[in-house]
């Protein structure tokens, strides 16, 4: 394929193009512009961003895992989570935990929304594509456009020489009194309207080029000239090799927004199946992995005797010669220290092997009713999906349409271009007979004028026509998938 507007094309080397020509030609502005032109740039942001949306799209489908801890201290009546038991000591806690899974069963949805995201991603660099061959097309108008300006300048330059000559001639002619002062003046004036048409045309050239800047995205200020081919040297196909069947078959299968039209058909067919999957359950499976830890800060560090219990009836007692002794008991009180930041951790290893769990399930969504939020998402996907399918044929029959109308206009440039190299030729020779009739006497200066300028007509609406035709050929030419240069 040589579709002058490739991928390879938009990311060939930059270093290659920073060196900016001193002439450019007409491949390097097409180059140029794909690369700088910022509607091309926000096509490539555009695609990137869909390129993303595709992997986060393809991404869904992959197991989720996910990790989590926390610690913190407990005040006042509380539970430790270790032991379940209701406390009113402040303790610190640590919790870990690891969570995670996948479906299993969608009815196709992630995997069709990830083909879909897929697609529209691909869609959208042929629409990058679309945009720079877009750019493409007006760079090579104004290309041509610039070349006409400057063949037009050569002709008025010629012009301007023509007429001085003559007015070198009839300058003698009235210092001797052939021709009267009159025809002097009326050649003056000529030569001033002469000047002022080569003024325009090159004005003509200097906008054209700041219109081919600003496609460029060139500063304007920068020094910019490119390389003036003579029309007739560009090579161009014949009409044979140009049939718009022929063209029209080739287009159609690799132009980029007929590939983009066809793309988002399938897009939508995906989406459809997308859409469709809400009806049916889905199936999940997930696991679950936690452990945690707490200590107290304030514990007991021993016991300390604060003397012995009152003996009453209920108190046990021996007999020694039948005599009761009642049997008293030591009373203790326990003495409570406090923990340090670093003490507090004791035993983090153990508890939390001990208070090691884990879970794994299975889990079904079953539909049953969503305020027919499934069913108007499937109608809608459905439509969208008409809509496309339209938008892809309305693509193709105006691809036929533009192709057709393209082979007509070249045909009828062709045609023009015949006609104007006819009345050139005729012109030229009727200039002739005049410039020698009126170095004869026998033509008045307004007659020569006249012829004369008929002359440069013809010749202005002859360049005009030739260009015309090298764009309606090249036209043509980019729709086959020739690249476009001269």
């Amino acid at each position: 394929m040589k579709y002058i507007i490739t991928i390879s094309l938009f990311f060939s080397s930059i270093s290659l193009m920073a060196q900016e020509p001193a002439q450019w030609d007409l491949r390097s502005c097409v180059q140029y512009a794909i690369q700088h032109n910022i509607s091309v740039q926000q096509a490539d942001v555009q695609s990137r961003l869909a390129k993303l949306q595709a992997e986060l799209a393809k991404s869904n489908r992959l197991p989720t895992i996910n990790g989590s801890s926390g610690m913190g201290l407990r005040l006042g009546r509380s539970i430790d989570p270790t032991t379940n038991d209701f406390t009113n000591t402040q303790f610190l806690f640590n919790n870990f935990g690891v969570n995670g899974g996948m479906q299993l069963f969608n009815a196709g949805r992630l995997r069709n929304n990830a083909e879909a995201s897929s697609l529209s991603w691909y869609a959208s660099e042929t629409d990058r594509l679309t945009i720079a061959n877009d750019i493409s097309l007006n760079v090579a108008t104004f290309y041509l456009q610039i070349l006409s300006a400057i063949e037009q300048t050569e002709i008025a330059k010629i012009q301007i020489q023509q007429t001085k000559e003559q007015l070198a001639a009839t300058s003698k002619r009235v210092e001797v009194g052939l021709l009267p002062e009159l025809n002097l003046l009326e050649l003056e004036t000529q030569l001033a309207n002469d000047s002022s048409s080569y003024i325009t045309a090159i004005s003509n050239v200097q906008q054209g080029k700041l219109n081919l800047m600003a496609l460029l995205n060139l500063d304007a200020s920068k020094n910019f000239d490119i390389v003036a081919q003579p029309v007739d040297q560009i090579k161009l196909q014949s009409f044979a090799d140009l049939q718009p069947d022929y063209v029209f078959n080739y287009a159609s299968q690799n132009l980029p927004n007929v590939k983009a039209a066809s793309l988002r058909v399938k897009a939508a067919q995906k989406n459809t199946l997308v859409a469709k999957a809400s009806f049916y359950p889905t199936v999940s499976f997930g696991y679950n992995l936690t452990s945690n830890f707490s200590n107290q800060f304030n514990y007991i560090s021993g016991f300390q005797m604060s003397g012995f219990s009152t003996p009453t009836a209920a108190s046990p007692f021996v007999s020694v010669n039948n005599a009761k002794y009642y049997v008293q008991s030591p009373i203790f009180t326990p003495v409570t220290s406090t923990r340090n930041w670093s003490s507090v951790w004791n035993g983090w290893n153990t508890q939390v092997g001990n208070n090691f769990g884990q879970s794994l399930g299975l889990q079904m969504s079953i539909p049953i009713f969503n305020g027919n939020q499934a069913k108007i998402a499937y109608k809608q996907s459905k439509l969208n999906l008409q809509s496309v399918t339209l938008q892809e044929e309305n693509t193709q029959r105006k691809l036929k349409q533009d192709i057709y109308a393209a082979y007509t206009n070249a045909v009828v440039a062709f045609n023009k271009l015949n006609a104007t190299q006819k009345a050139l030729n005729a012109a030229e020779k009727t200039y002739q007979f005049a410039s020698k009739r009126y170095e004869l006497g026998l033509l008045g200066t307004i007659e020569l004028l006249n012829n004369q300028n008929n002359y440069l007509k013809a010749k202005v609406n002859f360049k005009t026509t030739q260009y015309e035709y090298v764009f309606r050929i090249k036209l043509l030419e980019f729709y086959k998938g020739e690249a476009l240069t001269l």
